[in-house]
């Protein structure tokens, strides 16, 4: 049996150990393009629980993995981070009414979290962290028939992902050409390794560079994690008795309130939810638990008050003014207009031009720096909407930005735009006069017709698909395809658009980032134009983006 301690310093452990080894999964990605990649995604995504899982001490099973669960779906960032995130969402159902778990409940938890995973999939590919989380489970399965050690039966469980990374490559093809495993499934096995290690023998892997974690978190101050600035103004502390008509989840709760303030704390058992948070709306913390039952007990607070007072009483001086509110920080508005946009990209003149064609807020990020389901979730409620279109403009954003939609307090309608093109072709398809499901269908219409070519750099040297790659070549991908490699970056944006342009197109956009300059840019607008006529109308726009030198729309 493992106790509630155990199983959270286990997922610590996991979590050092994929921040420690992120570089070696991230060299593992098959394509050599410079981007959020696997490893950095998994540890920031599993590190996002790590500080609210130190502030337990002696909690049930059930209790740990919900908090592990809820912080990993906020912090999930790429389609690595959101698989890892409903795993751990699968396991903590798995561990429903469990205090300490045994090996059966261990072998259900990870059984539930795999089913979990791959339903959220719309099309699962086998050789993937899909593949590996399977295979452990059915072994998990296996021994928990034969044995009620939970250390034996996680060790089957890990030897058997050990063998199904091994063979990823025979699933794979484009991982046998590139001699590598999967990276999610090494990233999961990099986890399992650091659990190990507590069920072993009760050692945290530490951080790299840091003296060994001690086993218990007893001395860990929670109330000295709130010291300093007071960030929101209102502790606000209500007991929900729930509903028995009610089928909503306090996880989706706590989620919101993530979005609205910090110090959050959600505990739930069958019959009452404790709800403590600091935030600047408390209306909006107590509408939001409503529907989960009746509110007893609510208290409301004003830290800032509080705190001023204290200080004068002590140090007999007047209270000074409050600190201005981050202006930075997106703040949760209520809905004024029927339809409103989120949209992500990186790079100022990305941001102007999204913000141009009507989008309400601009999340930072793209293919360095996934943002995470919190990120978005975020924006969409600072959106003063009642319906939100989010596009995500990269195909490893799309899953983070479908996590968030049964969060929010809002319609959200994801549209899979897997390009800045892609999103930007949405938005002028947008008819404001169509239904909010019309303008879906017209809008995805739309981007599907964009062909979109991009010219970035090789972060190593590589053997992809035929293509010698050496370090620091340009790359030119072709509607997501390796096009050719290229050492002039002039020639390399006339050939891709070249190739880019089809008898039906009329249009080309040229967004240049932030390392080329105008110079070089109008150069190559002038070589695109000497190539493809007069009659071809085409625009120059200072992207800023990092990692792409060139984006380039065809429509």
């Amino acid at each position: 049996m493992i106790n509630g301690n155990t199983l959270r310093d286990a997922i610590i452990s996991g979590a050092n150990n994929i921040t420690n080894n992120r570089r070696i999964v991230d060299e593992l990605n098959v394509f050599p393009v410079p981007d959020g990649d696997t490893g950095t995604n998994m540890s920031m995504s599993i590190n996002n629980c790590v500080i609210e899982l130190s502030r337990l001490e002696n909690e049930t099973c059930e209790r740990v993995s919900d908090v592990a669960a809820s912080a990993l779906l906020r912090g999930a960032r790429g389609n690595s981070g959101v698989i890892l995130s409903l795993l751990f969402r699968g396991m903590a159902k798995g561990f429903k009414g469990v205090n300490e778990a045994g090996a059966k409940d261990f072998a259900n938890a990870l059984q539930l979290g795999v089913e979990a995973a791959y339903k959220a999939v719309m099309k699962p590919t086998e050789g993937t962290i899909l593949t590996v989380a399977r295979m452990a489970s059915e072994a998990a399965a296996q021994a928990a028939q034969q044995t009620d050690d939970v250390l034996q039966v996680f060790e089957a469980a890990y030897n058997e992902a050990v063998k199904a990374l091994e063979n990823t490559p025979e699933l794979l093809p484009v991982l046998k050409k590139a001699g590598v495993v999967d990276a999610g499934g090494k990233g999961l096995i990099i986890i399992f390794e650091g659990m190990l290690s507590v069920l072993r023998n009760g050692k945290i892997i530490p951080l790299e560079g840091q003296a060994d974690s001690p086993l218990s978190t007893a001395s860990v101050n929670a109330a000295g994690q709130y010291d300093g600035d007071i960030t929101y103004t209102y502790c606000t502390e209500f007991i929900v008795k729930r509903s028995q008509q009610s089928e909503k989840d306090p996880i989706a709760l706590r989620a919101y309130l993530e979005t609205i303030g910090d110090c959050v704390v959600v505990v739930d058992d069958n019959e009452i939810i404790k709800v403590h948070v600091h935030t600047d709306h408390p209306g909006n913390a107590i509408e939001q638990a409503l529907p989960l039952g009746q509110l007893v007990n609510i208290k409301i607070d004003n830290m800032r008050d509080q705190h001023e007072r204290a200080k004068h009483d002590s140090k007999g001086e007047p209270p000074k003014p409050a600190p201005p509110a981050d202006s930075s920080d997106l703040k949760p508005v209520a809905p004024e207009k029927p339809v409103g946009f989120v949209s992500v990209s990186a790079g100022h003149g990305l941001e102007r031009l999204f913000k141009d064609l009507g989008v309400d807020v601009v999340v930072s990020g793209g293919q360095t720096m996934n943002p995470s389901t919190n990120d978005i979730l975020r924006a969409i409620e600072a959106t003063p909407a009642h319906t939100v279109f989010v596009l995500p403009n990269n195909k490893n954003i799309i899953m983070a930005a479908e996590q968030a939609v049964p969060l929010s307090t809002r319609k959200v309608i994801v549209l899979p735009t897997r390009t800045i093109p892609m999103g930007i072709s949405a938005l002028l398809a947008f008819d404001p006069d169509l239904d909010d499901e019309q303008n879906a269908i017209n809008m995805e219409k739309a981007f599907n017709n964009v062909g979109t070519g991009l010219i970035t750099f090789a972060a190593r040297d590589s053997n992809f698909d035929g293509h010698k790659i050496k370090k620091d070549e340009l790359l030119a991908l072709e509607n997501g395809r390796l096009a050719f490699t290229e050492t002039d970056l002039v020639k390399a944006v006339v050939r891709l658009t070249k190739s880019l342009f089809g008898k039906d197109r009329s249009f080309v956009t040229l967004i240049y980032g932030e390392n080329v300059s105008k110079e070089l840019a109008e150069e190559a607008k002038a070589a695109v134009a000497a190539k493809l006529g007069d009659e071809v109308e085409i625009t120059l726009v200072d992207g800023g983006q990092p990692v792409y030198y060139f984006i380039i729309s065809v429509e």
